[in-house]
This record gives structure tokens, sequence and C-alpha cells, in this order.
């Protein structure tokens, strides 16, 4: 679930509790600025609360940015499940977004229509003035109504007590700016169309707009059941509610004239509203766990599409999920070397020592080895993962015990245990006939395979299109999937001068299925944009990790 899907659930579920809260609390109350208010309270709140998640998602995300941007070779994991979730019947799901969003279209386009029509209305009408009050005439007779301080009367089709309850009674729209309550509900409508209870909160807002102005007609001495007479012989001009304007007439006569009939609810009821902040309260509460529960899972999580890290010229960093005994591999504020990953190179290339047994026999190649970046900085738990010879192996792991101890990694402003892996390529000079490089070709400056240049190779649109690529054309082995097998493979491959891919091979290997369905789509990438080192286009090493996961 995306976190945008996830926050518009949260405002639906919480426009629903909403009104189920209104209804049981506030619907029979005469309070009517207070429901009012706690009606826009329902709309901001349903639409803010939820923000708090998405803040917690974001920065969930900028540990990994930050990886990506600290380190040029990165390429993010692809997940390739089950193809049951890629079934025919999949394939219709477009229908659902689509679907919506027609009829979020639709009802824009109706919004914008009405608020044109009412200007249009305004643009075409005499204005005049009625009892201190600016009045908009209409053409034919019709029923009044307002819209912010535009108020729009037929004066001929009311006799001069009519006029003056209707004046009093638009007024109190117009300075009161009851339009803006009508327009957040009915954008707020059109985006949650989906939600029957937001519909019916929209109702609620335009009912309690009228109860407000009758209050203010009665309160300003008019008789009350002439009034009510003056709205009865008003119904045959009834209009719809989905209108942008505030009818006098509009709603529901017999709830109104209930209000108006209704006894006044004693002032110590306001103290109910108070129950409000409580409600506030929970749905913080849940937010918060919901958005921690969220965190403990990413940084617990056993394959976190963590970037898999293509090496520097000697050294390479990749960050894994490995979370046993409270090892991180992404959080917060990742590990650091004392003066940053130019001096960490450095480190390496200068204390460094190529085995002399290996430099006559010719022997090189990459060694992957990982370490514990502890609380206090220190380095534990130097452990080979792939090895090459071992002198080779030996060499990379006495560079790691002597690193002096490194920034800790933080969560939430903590130290916690990081897991950092480096593999460190052996590479004899270009120009010594007799070396045996495993896995990449380095026989001469010409045909020199980089895997850190100036400009790194680039898929045609972008990483977002090479994983959509990658997405799209690999297909779950039906025989891995009874074995249940599952997990990472990493493929490399040598990104041409001219864009075209050559070397395709496993670095890391799951099972021979799954190697050869990584390998084969591999096969299939177009050419990419070649990287550049000054200026020039040269070959370099891409390594993509693909994790296969059965859910």
């Amino acid at each position: 679930m995306t976190p945008e899907f996830a926050y518009f659930l949260k405002v639906n579920a919480a426009l629903a509790l909403f009104y189920a809260f209104y209804r049981l609390f506030f619907y029979k109350d005469t309070f009517f600025g207070l429901r009012r208010a706690i009606l826009l309270i329902f709309f901001g709140l349903a639409i803010a609360y939820p923000l708090l998640n998405l803040q917690q998602w974001m920065s969930e995300q900028e540990p990994l940015a930050g990886v990506i941007e600290v380190y040029s070779a990165i390429l993010p994991e692809v997940n390739v499940y089950t193809e049951a979730e890629t079934s025919a019947s999949d394939s219709y799901l477009w229908l659902i977004p689509a679907t919506y969003l027609t009829v979020v279209a639709a009802l824009l386009l109706r919004f914008v229509m009405q608020l044109g029509s009412i200007l249009w209305l305004a643009f075409r009408s005499k204005r005049v003035v009625i009892e201190d009050t600016n009045v908009y005439v209409l053409a034919n007779p019709a029923g009044p109504f307002s819209f912010f301080n535009l108020i729009f009367l037929h004066p001929a089709s009311h006799s001069e007590k009519e006029v003056e309850e209707i004046l009093a009674h638009e007024s109190t729209h117009a300075s009161q700016m009851h339009s803006i309550d009508v327009i957040i509900s009915e954008l707020i409508c059109i985006v949650c169309w989906i939600n029957p209870f937001v519909w019916l909160l929209k109702r609620e807002v335009r009912h309690n707009l009228e109860y407000l102005a009758d209050n203010r007609v009665l309160q300003s001495g008019f008789d009350s059941q002439s009034y009510q007479y003056h709205l009865l012989g008003l119904a045959h001009n009834h209009q719809a509610a989905a209108n942008l304007y505030n009818g006098f007439n509009v709603l529901h006569l017999k709830n109104r004239i209930r209000m108006m009939n209704k006894k006044r609810s004693r002032a110590i009821g306001r103290t109910k509203y108070l129950m409000f902040i409580p409600l506030t309260a929970l749905l913080m509460l849940l937010s918060n766990l919901a958005a921690c529960s969220v965190g403990e899972k990413a940084e617990k999580a056993e394959e976190s599409p963590n970037p898999e890290v293509a090496e520097a010229p000697g050294v390479t960093a990749e960050a894994q999920n490995q979370p046993d005994n409270g090892v991180f591999t992404v959080v917060d504020e990742m590990p650091k070397y004392p003066g940053g990953d130019g001096a960490l190179l450095k480190f390496i290339a200068d204390s460094i020592k190529y085995p002399a047994e290996a430099q006559e026999n010719g022997i090189q190649g990459r060694v992957v080895a990982y370490f514990i970046v502890n609380q206090d900085g220190s380095i534990s738990n130097p452990t080979l993962l792939k090895g090459v010879e071992p002198s080779l192996d030996e060499e990379a792991l006495r560079i790691i015990k002597s690193m002096p101890k490194w920034t800790p990694g933080k969560i939430k402003g903590e130290p916690v245990r990081v897991k950092y892996t480096i593999p460190v390529t052996f590479r004899l000079s270009a120009g010594d006939d007799s070396q045996k490089e495993q896995g990449v070709d380095n026989k001469s400056d010409v045909n020199r395979i980089y895997t850190q240049v100036d400009e790194m190779p680039k898929f045609p649109g972008g990483d977002g299109e090479l994983l959509k690529f990658l997405a799209n054309n690999i297909k779950y082995p039906v025989e891995a999937k009874e074995k249940k097998l599952e997990g990472r493979v990493a493929v490399a491959f040598v990104v041409n001068k001219d864009g075209s891919l050559s070397n395709p091979e496993v670095v890391r290997s799951l099972a021979p299925l799954l190697d050869e369905e990584a390998l084969r789509v591999v096969a299939l990438l177009p050419k990419f944009a070649p990287g550049k080192k000054k200026g020039e286009p040269v070959n370099v090493q891409y390594i993509v990790p693909v994790t296969f996961r059965l859910l």
C-alpha cells in the first residue's frame, strides 16, 4: 500500500468517525455557532492528522536518499513477486483509479460550471440597493439566494415584509461568510466522493448554516410563525442542496421549522464540545502508533529495498539489511568514516598491501566483506562474504580491522549498531600480461572496465524506467515457486562505450533457476547511455540486485 493511498483511507475513516461523533453528541442542540466551528474542524483535522504519518514515511526514506546521493553507482533492488500477483484479473485493476479520477473530474467540472454560472448571473443582473443592502435583481422569478456578499432576489415576487425577512436571512449568510463552508464541503466531497459519510457531513454543514441564518432572523424581531409560513409559501421554488449558493428555502423545511421551535439548549451543554479533545488525542495517538509500527518494520525487515552499491576504484560500499542482534542497515544517520568517504578510500588505498604470492601468480579480483560499526564507533565482526584467494581475503580483513573509530549510525538521535559491507578490488597493473583477474576484464587501458566514473551509465528514461522494465519482464519460475525459493540475486554486467551490454554474470547467486531468470532479463535490456570519464565514453560495470519474494 502506497503512503498516498494509506493517507486517503485515513482521511475517509476519520470523516466517517467524525460524522458518527457529530450525530451522537451535537446533532440536536441549538449551539449553531459551535456546530459550525466543529464541522470545519472535522474537515481540517481529517486532512491534517494523517500527514504525521507521511512525514514519518518521508523521514524514513531520507537515509536511503542520502546513500544514493553519496554513492554514484547505486541501483535499488527490483522486487519480483509471484505470478498470482500479476494474473490476468489484475490487468483490470487500472479501472479502479481510472473510475475514481473520472468521477472526480466530472464533479470538479460541475463545481466550476456552478461557480461560473453564479458569477455570470451577477454580471448580467442589475444591482440595486434595498433596505441599505446591495441586491442583484433577478430578471425572472426564482428563489432568493446568496453567494459570499452577492445577494440575488426577485423583488416583484415578494411582499415588502417578505423582502425584509429574506434580506435579514441572506445578509447573515453574507456577513458570516457561509459560502466558505459550502465551498470547503463541496471540495472535500469531490475528492472523497466515494465515501457516503462525506456527503452526509456536507448536508449537515448546509443545514447548520440555514439554522444560523434562521436564528438571526428571529433574533432581529421578525415573527416566528409568519416567517415559517413564508418559507412554506416558497417551497415550490426548492433548489437542490448541491448548488454552491446559500438558498433562502433550499433545505428541508421540516428540520428548519423544528429547530426554530426547539427550546434553546442550556448553556452548560456547551461543555460537551470538550469531548472532541480526547477524540482528537486518540486519533493522534493511533496515527503515531501506526507510524512507529511502520518504522520498526522498515528497520527490522529481513529484505529491505536497499541499494546495492557498485565498486569505486579500490573500494565499494554496500548497505544490506541484516537486523539480527540489533544490527541495522538503514538508519536515520548512516555511520561515517572520519573525514568522509574520500578519506575512507584514501585510507584503504594507502594501507592495502598486495600479497606477493597473489601478485606473482597474477591473481586479482574482488573481495567482499562486511563489518559492524558499533554504538561507540568501533569496528567489530569483520566477516568474509565473497572471497577470491586466501591471501587476498586475509589482506582485505586486515585492512578492515585496522580502521579507526567511525562516527556511529543513529536512529532518532540514538547510536545503534550498523552493518557495513565493503567490496575491495585487487587489480594488477594494466601492462602485466600474466594477470588473471576474476570477474572483470582489465587487459588494457583501452578495454579497461571502470566501476566509478564522472558520469555513470544511464538507462533510457532513468532508474525508474529500468526498474519498471525489469519488473515487467521478469517471470517467477514455476519450479522455484513450488520449491518456495526466494531471495536476492545480484547480476553484474558491463555497459560498453557504445551503450551496449556485455559480460552479464551472477555475483550473488541464489538458486540456478532464479539466477538464470535474472540473467535472461538482463540480456533483454536495451542500450544504456554510456558512462563517461573526463568526457570520454568508457566501459563501466553495473550491478543490478533483484529480489524474488513469494507472498
